[in-house]
């Protein structure tokens, strides 16, 4: 597609777009339950990243869905990071891609040749994924949105939840924070080029590897940072029964992303982040800046997994070996009045 045929249509999408997780949780309650089935394994909820049901065993189903609209202008490239996104649930559960189905949202006025990229993007990472692309649905709307709906398989005795982690569990991050400020950045032409192409790069790298080596070590619990930034999934990851403490130092970001905090580039997203999970959060030191990294909403974002301490150091390394930027950010403990210590001390190299 030649530049004058693009389309500017990304006028603030990705996980940005997702409701707030105070809002969400306040819904959720509410729904009738039903009878509990013994077989599914995950539900609703719990907060988790998909369903589970179990099937035998040693087999289970893991289910999940996720669309939004566009974050960036190039379709294909959307169509690229909003099915890496949609993945990335199934391999936080430890599970491997099995099918998936599209789900579009498409303007009927619309050069249906976007429409197309949009699906060659989504369909090479499900391929890539090592799944099949089995079908889908379309509905004519006033806007794009695009992204899938995904069936994995897992064994329920090997799968990981989010909220299982154990004090003296080293917590790893996979991939590097500020996809949402560098977006933001980019959408008001204030992002370098540059830092926009490894926020592009970060969006469509599949968590398929980094959960493939993770399954040879003993990790306790994960999930993937998206929408609700790393702070609020974190949160989710203490369940209320846990603590821990971060070496804000240690934790990956994308080259530009505090530049574009610094300049106040930051999302709705974010701010609402800031006031759902912020009360259990106590900064020391940390400059704004960095503060605003951490409630970042992020799209496609990392895995962040909580391994055995006597495991996290081989993991890292065999993870950085792999090519992802992955390190040790921080431990989990016991639970303690602060639910999550965020310290910044010790710092000796600026971001730029």
């Amino acid at each position: 597609m030649s530049k004058e045929e693009r389309i500017v249509f990304c006028t603030g999408g990705g996980c940005t777009a997702k409701l707030g997780a105070g809002v969400l949780s306040r819904i959720l309650e509410k729904l009738p339950r039903g009878e509990k089935d013994p077989n599914l394994l995950v539900g609703y909820d719990s907060r988790d990243d998909a369903a589970v049901y179990r099937i035998t065993d040693d087999i289970a189903l893991v289910q999940t869905v996720d669309f939004f609209p566009p974050m960036v202008d190039d379709p294909y490239t959307f169509g690229q990071i909003a099915a890496a996104n949609a993945l990335s649930d199934i391999y936080a559960m430890g599970g491997e891609v099995k099918t998936a189905l599209n789900l579009v949202c498409f303007p009927e006025s619309m050069d249906l040749n976007i429409l197309g990229e949009i699906l060659r993007g989504g369909a090479e990472k499900v391929a890539e994924a090592g799944g099949s692309l089995a079908g889908g649905h379309s509905i004519a709307d006033t806007g794009v949105k695009y992204g899938l709906s995904v069936t994995g398989l897992v064994n329920p005795q090997k799968m990981y939840t989010n909220d299982s982690g154990q004090p003296g569990d080293k917590l790893i991050l996979t991939k590097a924070l500020g996809v949402g400020l560098l977006c933001t950045a980019n959408r008001v032409g204030e992002a370098a080029p540059e830092h926009m192409a490894g926020a592009i790069a970060s969006m469509t790298t599949l968590n398929k590897t980094a959960a493939e080596i993770s399954r040879r070590y003993s990790v306790h619990a994960a999930t993937d940072v998206t929408g609700f930034s790393f702070l609020g999934h974190l949160h989710e990851m203490m369940g209320g029964k846990l603590s821990c403490i971060i070496d804000a130092r240690s934790i990956p970001v994308l080259p530009g992303a505090e530049k574009a905090a610094d300049e106040f580039l930051y999302t709705a997203a974010g701010q609402r982040n800031r006031n759902h999970t912020g009360p259990y959060v106590t900064f020391e030191d940390l400059p704004f800046a960095m503060e605003e990294v951490l409630f970042d909403p992020q799209t496609s974002g990392g895995l962040l997994l909580a391994a055995a301490s006597e495991d996290a150091s081989a993991l890292e390394a065999e993870l950085q070996a792999a090519g992802l930027p992955a390190k040790i950010v921080g431990e989990i403990v016991p639970k303690t009045e602060h639910e999550i210590t965020v310290k910044y001390q010790w710092r000796t190299k600026k971001r730029c």
